[in-house]
């Protein structure tokens, strides 16, 4: 059964302030010890998307997603549709950003150290972005159609301000399965008051890892020897 809230408020007058909504996302069924053992809620993306009316076109930007020491920062970037991510390299060796997964499709080639590419993303949905060298690093960029989103902090907590409307509330978690996130879509009727919403529990039952290959859809071959890039670093 998928539970839908409604959540009503008394209507303001119009051009009334913007409204603050917030809440807690608390996770259940982690087999991550951040979860399970320290109670770490962050990360989890929470959006609102105006019903019946267009969101607000944001000016065109730039967002960063770092390499730097075989990773990806941050691991999960919202954006929303039309932003251009940079992909800066900060590692002393080359590394080579791609996405063949749902989502955007994407190849910014080869590139060397202190060097840069950038994609512009305009369609929505999900991105996960891995490095052709680097079986190890991955991200996911999520694009969504509203620019009205925010990260959970380390408690679940958030807060996002809104002009009066109704709106649909989703959220993501990239170890929760698509159904689950599915059931806990609600909607929100905002109408300049500030609005607390009660708990919403994202279980991560069901949750599988994504196996995936290179650009090219085979294996990857052994780990390059990046030694001389990391002296003093030994495998």
């Amino acid at each position: 059964m998928i539970w839908r809230w409604v959540i009503c408020f008394s209507v303001v007058a119009f051009g009334a302030d913007a409204a603050l909504i917030s809440g807690t996302v608390i996770l259940r069924d982690s087999h991550v010890e951040a979860v399970s053992k320290r109670g770490d809620y962050s990360g989890v993306v929470v959006s609102l998307t105006p019903i019946g009316a267009p969101s607000a076109t944001p000016p065109v930007k730039h967002v960063t997603m770092v390499q730097k020491s075989k990773s990806f920062t941050p691991h999960l970037l919202p954006i929303v549709a039309g932003t251009t991510v940079d992909f800066p390299n900060f590692d002393p060796i080359f590394h080579n950003a791609f996405s063949s997964f749902n989502g955007q499709i994407f190849d910014v080639g080869l590139y060397p150290p202190g060097s840069s590419r950038s994609v512009r993303f305009t369609r929505t949905g999900v991105v996960r972005v891995f490095c052709n060298i680097h079986p190890s690093m991955s991200a996911i960029i999520l694009v969504l159609s509203t620019p009205y989103f925010t990260k959970t902090s380390k408690d679940g907590s958030f807060s996002i301000d809104v002009p009066p409307g109704s709106y649909e509330l989703n959220v993501f978690h990239e170890r929760a399965t698509e159904q689950t996130l599915q059931q806990l879509s609600q909607r929100v009727l905002a109408a300049g008051a500030p609005i607390k919403l009660p708990p919403i529990m994202v279980s991560e039952a069901g949750y599988l890892p994504l196996p995936h290959k290179n650009k090219y859809g085979r294996d990857y071959g052994p780990p390059p020897d990046d030694q001389v890039a990391y002296p003093g670093k030994t495998r």
